[in-house]
């Protein structure tokens, strides 16, 4: 087995991320699947909560999902937690320095940058911005980071 190099913060940070947004995708997952469980029962509850005045957001998302088709629920919650997992390989093969999750992140995470360009060009909002540059700045990285080290085996070797 090879040795793990010491860890740049660059790809700390990178791995940071991935489990963050693995945590994310997962209870986004399980809440759109508990969601679709419980669907008639989330209505009532829209219904109820909604007449009571309480917060905005919560009204907001409950009246959204009150509004989803069953299936979409079903398709949302899987595709969430089918991603999740996705990214959480990608944070732990990056934590253990794996050359294949290396080009994992880089391949899913540059497939999505054209539509990210797309998104934002049909409307610009502060998380669609902050998400299209974390994802440029991991993606920059880990191509720079990828380069340098074939760089360097190419002239050692």
């Amino acid at each position: 087995m090879g040795q793990v190099k010491k860890r740049s913060p660059g790809l700390v940070a990178i791995v940071f991320y991935k489990v963050f947004s693995a945590s994310l995708l997962a209870f986004t997952s399980v809440a759109l699947l508990l969601a679709l469980k419980n669907y008639e029962g989330l209505d009532d509850f829209a219904e109820e909560y909604a007449l009571q005045g309480k917060l905005e957001i919560i009204k907001y998302l409950l009246e959204k999902l009150s509004n989803l088709n069953p299936k979409t629920l079903q398709f949302s919650g899987i595709a969430a937690g089918i991603y999740a997992a996705v990214t959480a390989v990608e944070g732990i093969g990056l934590w253990y320095q794996k050359a294949w999750a290396t080009f994992l992140v880089l391949g899913l995470v540059g497939i999505s940058l054209p539509a990210e360009i797309f998104e934002l060009s049909r409307s610009v909002t502060a998380v669609k911005l902050v998400l299209f540059v974390v994802n440029l700045a991991v993606f920059g990285y880990l191509l720079r980071e990828t380069l340098k080290a074939k760089n360097s085996e190419g002239a050692g070797g």
